[in-house]
Formats: structure tokens, C-alpha cells, sequence
């Protein structure tokens, strides 16, 4: 473990609940020179998910034949500036963990962490969507709306934390007060509208057919109503909880991952759907598609490292 590995080699990790994925980039060209995943094995508890990271970070070592001495972590929840646990994880084996003493112990390097969606952010700006289109962007808003809804903030290139760990918890906010109860224990969370799952559900109560999302996209293609009607509100509930974000942070561009950010319609319509609830009569913010694909987690992951 010589001082040269630091000198080569940046790793990042993405802690998801079905793998658990590495990357190593070469630091002087920002090139990855290795990707590797394994099962997370999440149903085993804990203590697994720690010797599951422990194995992957070995391989990946001998693969390249440097072992590191600081690795960022991506990871499904917080952890908690003033309790030093994790909170807020879908992975639920996580939460109340003292996570990055537990890696630092377990794998003898220095650990740094943040939210999977706030790698997803740091990444579409340093390498992403953001240096092809707007790359003196000051501040980003990246989104994750797949199985659930997350985002993360990246000013000046740097992620945004927050006092209590939780700055750019866009998925949290109180769309529907009498909406669908969310598993956070509030009701209507954006999470509960606008979520791969939420659009399934609304579009199942209207028409009573069960349906993956692709499939409810085509169905509008084909002009079917209940399809069209859970496009439309899609958007318009993406309007009012986009307008709250640029009145807030204003942000240059929002980057849009997750499968629910695949539909076209989204962005046909977004300009539309925003101004209503806009404090400016026109929108110049850019809502942007993603380009760096599953590779935005680990890659922003790797890149905690260099801001540590």
C-alpha cells in the first residue's frame, strides 16, 4: 500500500441492493482501467454486505495489482452527519450502521461517502451531459426517478451535502397531501407520484390493467386514454415539483436519469408544465437526458475521492 496507487488510481464504489459495482479511473486521464460487480447479497444482513465489498475490493486489486488507499463510496441512503449512521436506505440493512468506520476498519483505507443520487449528479457534470452542453454550469440538479425518486446537488462542481446530510431530497417533498402513503411515513411524497412504480399504479387504477411503464408509454403512442392520462399528470405533477427546485436553487441544466427519464413526452413538455409555477416569465434552465447511463453512480462515486 505505497503512496503510488493514490498517485494513479481513483475508486469508486456504488452500493446498490442487488450489486455492488467498482471502478477504478486512472487519474491521470480520468480513463476507467477496470469495472467489476458482485451480488450485494442484501438478504444475508449487514455483516455480508461489508465481506461482499471486502471481496470485490480485492479482486479489483489484484486485477491492477495496487491496492487503494481511498475509495468513494455510492450509497442508497445518508449517513448522518450528527448521529455517524446511515439513515433514509432502501436497503434497510444499512440504516442505523455506522457505515464508513465499519469500511475504514474492514478494508484499511479512508472511506468518503454520499447518496447515489448525488454520484449520479457529481458525474453528468464533471463528465456527463453537463461539460457537452453547459460545462460553466454553477449549479446542477440531478434527478433519479426510476423504482423510486432521488436527486442530488452539485454546485461549482462540488456535491452539496446539507447540515443534516439530506440536501437535494427533492423525492420527499409533499406533492399529494392526501396522496399514496410513502414508506418515509409522510403521504404524497413526490417519490409516491412520480416513481417507475407510482406511474404503474395510477395507470392500473384507471384502465384496471396491469402494465411496466414502456408498455404504458406505447399505449399513449396509440392514443389509449388511461395512457395519455397518466402521461399528462406525470407532467403536470413534474411542473409543480420542478418549479419549486429552479425557485429555489435556480439551477443551468437538470439532468433527468432513472427509466421514468426515458420518456420523450417528459421533455416535450416540461417548458409547458413548469412556467405556470415559475417566479419568472420564462424558462431558460435546461432539462437534459442523461449520458454517462449506469456508469454515472460508480464514476461519481470515484470522483468523491478527488474532492476529500
Amino acid at each position: 500500500m505505497g503512496d503510488d496507487s493514490m498517485e494513479k488510481f481513483n475508486w469508486g464504489i456504488d452500493l446498490g441492493g442487488t450489486k455492488i459495482e467498482c471502478a477504478v479511473l486512472d487519474k491521470a486521464t480520468g480513463k476507467c482501467v477496470l469495472r467489476e460487480r458482485i451480488a450485494t447479497e442484501r438478504e444475508q444482513g449487514y455483516q455480508h454486505i461489508l465481506m461482499q465489498i471486502q471481496r470485490l475490493v480485492l479482486r479489483c486489486a489484484e486485477s491492477i495489482g495496487s491496492y487503494p488507499e481511498k475509495i468513494g463510496f455510492g450509497t442508497p441512503g445518508t449517513l448522518d452527519p450528527n448521529t455517524l449512521v446511515m439513515k433514509n436506505c432502501n436497503s434497510t440493512e444499512l440504516n442505523g450502521q455506522p457505515l464508513d468506520v465499519d469500511l475504514q476498519q474492514l478494508l484499511n483505507v479512508s472511506v468518503v461517502l454520499a447518496n447515489d443520487a448525488n454520484c449520479f449528479a457529481l458525474a453528468e457534470s464533471r463528465l456527463g451531459v453537463v461539460q457537452a452542453i453547459n460545462p460553466d454550469a454553477e449549479v446542477v440538479f440531478g434527478i433519479i426517478m426510476g423504482t423510486g425518486v432521488g436527486s442530488g446537488i452539485v454546485v461549482n462542481g462540488r456535491v452539496l451535502q446539507g447540515c443534516h446530510g439530506i440536501a437535494g431530497e427533492w423525492g420527499h417533498n409533499v406533492l399529494e397531501p392526501t396522496g399514496t402513503p410513502c414508506y418515509c411515513g409522510k403521504r404524497g411524497c413526490v417519490e409516491t407520484v412520480l416513481s417507475g412504480p407510482s406511474l404503474e399504479a395510477y395507470y392500473h387504477q384507471l384502465s384496471g390493467i396491469e402494465c411496466g411503464l414502456a408498455d404504458i408509454v406505447k399505449r399513449a403512442e396509440l392514443q389509449e386514454p388511461a395512457a395519455l392520462h397518466t402521461l399528462e399528470r406525470l407532467v403536470a405533477q413534474f411542473g409543480v415539483a420542478v418549479a419549486t427546485i429552479i425557485n429555489v436553487l435556480d439551477p443551468e441544466v437538470i439532468v433527468v436519469g432513472g427509466g421514468v427519464g426515458n420518456i420523450d413526452y417528459l421533455y416535450e413538455q416540461a417548458e409547458m408544465a413548469i412556467l405556470p409555477h415559475l417566479f419568472n416569465s420564462t424558462l431558460t434552465t435546461q432539462i437534459v437526458k442523461p449520458t454517462q447511463g449506469d456508469s454515472a453512480g460508480v464514476f461519481g462515486a470515484a470522483m468523491l475521492v478527488m474532492d476529500a
